[in-house]
């Protein structure tokens, strides 16, 4: 089937072109855009059988409270010590001066002796803004609320932040919108650069900008027809995750079909006919590979998490349309360039000699052994940090340090607890249909504060009282401030043990309470996060194992093959620790982590594997002994896995550039995770393994092998 795809393709490559472009017309003049459909609903990632999420319920009904973003203007002396009466007189001020401005979005500000902290060193101006933290109009809000209060505490002694969600999302915006630019530009010099050095030709270099353009002009469209079709949700974060991937695994692809076309051309094949086996044979392995890819991406189907769930779908759609666009888009083009894709290096023409990955070939064939054992030796070294894991969830500790509203929250701690900023809302409903009792919420809320943990009970009525009432006294809130940062392992801890179990024991009686608020959320989240991975990966690693063994017609490579993916799993888990936990001394790695590694390492990286496999596979076939079979494996597929991983490992470390710790670990721990899989995994723990295994390893197949002759060797390595 593939041969003959690719026998049409290359001999009519002007319909082929035609039709892509057609259907890219098509897409852009009438499909949606991905804006169209794109959610900002934060509250949605979670179901609603979650705690957190039913709090959020109830308050919204009780007091009309919704996720609305927040700010807080910390104010504090310039000079330190205690604020007097005229600095919490200026700050009272500060707070009705932003009420009188009527700024669009901001509902009020508050402020008073209840904002004083005991100390009397910070005093809090809380301002209500009406909108999600990444609303524009928010953002803006955020920054006129900036804007006032400078001239309004002029000359005062005193000195501000604003911090809160939505002031933290706007500080790092720039931060994140040049990250990414970085990403894209690092990108494209790097692909275009590298393939520069591989080939020696600018057309080869161009050959993925173009191809792989046209394809992210049609991918976006198809998804959000999808999203509409379906009812699918599309986070903000799909379109950046979008970009990487598809130049990741586009890149991949050309070049195993450049390799393979200029490995035939050696040979002494014509151009076309070169072409036509090239392709027949890649087809096979790009069609699995991606496969493998849009398996492990629909697999995140099963999530309960949204932001997991939402980015399934998408990146399938998209891996989806660049395998197909490398088996006939891609192929066409070269059809029409031939040879001249290498232009104007002659390279194509002759095989270098003492090439680097025929030695590595040679040397793997001699010692299967030793090469097994080294490079096994080495992942399974690495894989043991992994003991040493500890996830953080701690948003602020993952943003810069010297932006206003990280300044603010340290600001704060010298007056508050960490948890000031997001107090761990308790909610005490009636069940009986009687009012609740003022003197047994305070008694409970008594109890409450007496959690180790725990800092205080915020006043929650006007008259000082710990529990704020609803309209007919059935539900009742009590914000408690938790010593911890809302986002730290400790508080998450306490929340989801000790002080959940205290709210619920001692409630009042004919009472149900629910806990609500940042640091519910993520013990919620982190509950979602870790039944996600317990079933996404092994449900993505069974169905990657059916894709392989549908590949190789067999059952014990396929099993040695997932068995080193989640070896390389393990090992860039394990690298990441080290680095970030051990040297940088971070408190934990981000709880996005494996996820991210799951789509990167695992899912992508599975392509080499797919490569340097089938290449053995095809050497089996033709009768050669595992040995040499695994001596030509490496000599020919190395250097496209090489150079693919290079590609995609530094188009990930760009990430590092970008000055902020949940990106610089995302784009070390990704590269790693490639740089295994490509570098060690692939070229040489695999051929090695397979290479000791002999015949056995294509079990139940029975493989006939023959003596290597000096024709075998014909084909000289791709360097």
């Amino acid at each position: 089937m593939f041969n003959r795809l690719g026998r049409f393709v290359v001999h009519h490559p002007w319909k082929v072109i035609a039709a892509w472009v057609i259907a890219a017309v098509a897409v852009l003049a009438f499909a949606p855009t991905l804006a169209d459909v794109t959610s900002k609903d934060q509250a949605s990632f979670l179901p609603d059988s979650y705690e957190s999420v039913q709090a959020q319920k109830l308050a919204s009904d009780a007091f009309g409270q919704t996720n609305d973003a927040t700010a807080s203007i910390v104010v504090k002396r310039t000079a330190g010590g205690e604020l007097s009466a005229a600095d919490q007189a200026e700050v009272t001020g500060l707070a009705k001066a932003i009420t009188d401005a009527k700024i669009d979005r901001v509902t009020a500000a508050v402020s008073g002796p209840q904002a004083l902290s005991p100390n009397k060193q910070v005093q809090l101006v809380s301002v209500g803004l009406k909108g999600l933290a990444d609303d524009q109009a928010v953002l803006d809000a955020v920054q006129k609320v900036r804007d006032l209060a400078g001239p309004a505490l002029a000359d005062s002694g005193l000195q501000y932040g604003v911090t809160g969600d939505a002031a933290l999302y706007l500080d790092n915006q720039d931060a994140f919108e040049n990250a990414f630019v970085v990403v894209g530009v690092a990108t494209l010099v790097l692909i275009v650069g590298l393939l520069l050095f591989i080939y020696r030709s600018p057309v080869a270099a161009l050959l993925p900008i173009l191809t792989v353009g046209l394809v992210s002009a049609i991918a976006p469209g198809l998804i959000a027809l999808a999203a509409k079709a379906f009812d699918l949700q599309v986070t903000q974060d799909l379109q950046t995750i979008l970009t990487v991937v598809l130049y990741g695994v586009g890149t991949d692809y050309i070049l195993f079909l450049l390799f393979r076309y200029r490995e035939r051309l050696r040979a002494g094949e014509e151009p076309k006919q070169a072409l036509i086996t090239a392709a027949g044979r890649v087809a096979e392995v790009i069609v699995s590979a991606a496969g493998a890819i849009v398996v492990s991406f629909s697999a995140l189907l099963l999530a309960v998490f949204g932001g997991f769930k939402s980015l399934g779908p998408g990146l399938a759609i998209a891996v989806a349309v660049m395998a197909f666009a490398a088996i006939t888009l891609i192929p066409a083009v070269v059809s029409l360039l031939g040879p001249k894709v290498f232009w104007p290096s002659k390279s194509w023409q002759k095989t270098p000699k003492g090439a680097m990955f025929k030695r590595f070939g040679k040397f793997t064939a001699k010692r299967p052994a030793l090469v097994a054992t080294i490079s096994g030796g080495i992942m399974v070294a690495l894989a043991l940090g992994t003991l040493g894991m500890k996830i953080d969830y701690d948003a602020f500790a993952q943003l810069p340090a010297d932006t206003e509203s990280a300044r603010a929250i340290k600001d704060l701690q010298t007056g508050f607890p960490a948890g000031a900023l997001n107090p761990t809302t308790v909610y005490v409903k009636s069940t009986d249909g009687s009012p609740l009792d003022p003197a047994e919420l305070k008694q409970y809320a008594g109890k409450l504060a007496q959690v180790d943990g725990v800092g205080a009970v915020l006043p929650a009525a006007a008259d000082g009282s710990p529990a704020l009432l609803n309209g007919d006294k059935s539900v009742a809130q009590i914000n408690v401030v938790l010593d911890g940062a809302p986002y730290a392992s400790e508080s998450l801890d306490l929340v989801d043990g000790a002080l959940k179990d205290a709210a619920h024991a001692d409630a009042p009686a004919g009472t149900t309470t629910l806990l609500g608020g940042v640091t519910s959320s993520y013990t919620d989240i982190r509950d979602a996060n870790s039944r996600d991975l317990s079933v996404i990966f092994p449900v993505a690693g069974g169905l990657i194992a059916i894709i392989l063994a549908l590949l190789l017609r067999s059952l014990l490579a396929p099993l040695v093959l997932m068995i080193a993916v989640v070896l390389s799993f393990f090992s860039t888990t394990g690298a990441t620790v080290l680095v970030f936990q051990g040297a940088a001394g971070h408190a934990g790695v981000s709880f996005s982590l494996p996820i991210m590694l799951y789509l990167f390492v695992v899912a992508i990286g599975t392509d080499y594997n797919i490569l340097m496999i089938a290449r053995l596979r095809e050497e089996a076939e033709e009768g050669t002994d595992p040995r040499t079979a695994a001596d030509l494996a490496i000599e020919h597929g190395g250097p496209s896995v090489a150079a693919a991983g290079l590609i995609l490992a530094g188009t990930f470390s760009s990430l590092m550039l970008a000055g902020m710790a949940l990106l610089t670990e995302m784009g070390f721990s990704v590269a790693v995770g490639i740089a295994i899989s490509a570098f060690v995994m692939s070229i040489f723990l695999v051929p090695s393994v397979t290479a000791l295994l002999g015949t056995k390893a294509w079990w139940p197949r029975k493989l006939k092998t023959k003596q290597p002759t000096a024709e075998d060797r014909t084909l000289e390595p791709v360097g």
